[in-house]
């Protein structure tokens, strides 16, 4: 992801997604993934 691969970030935010079966809010789960992965 670091690298700018952002298909493999929207792969993550596809198996958030899956797991709570689309209860997630996309845009929420967007902004909580990048700042895990940007080490913040």
């Amino acid at each position: 992801y670091r690298s700018g691969k952002e298909k493999v970030f929207g792969f993550f935010v596809g198996a958030v997604m899956k797991l709570t079966k689309g209860q997630a809010d996309p845009d929420i789960v967007n902004q909580l993934l990048k700042q895990k992965l940007s080490g913040s």
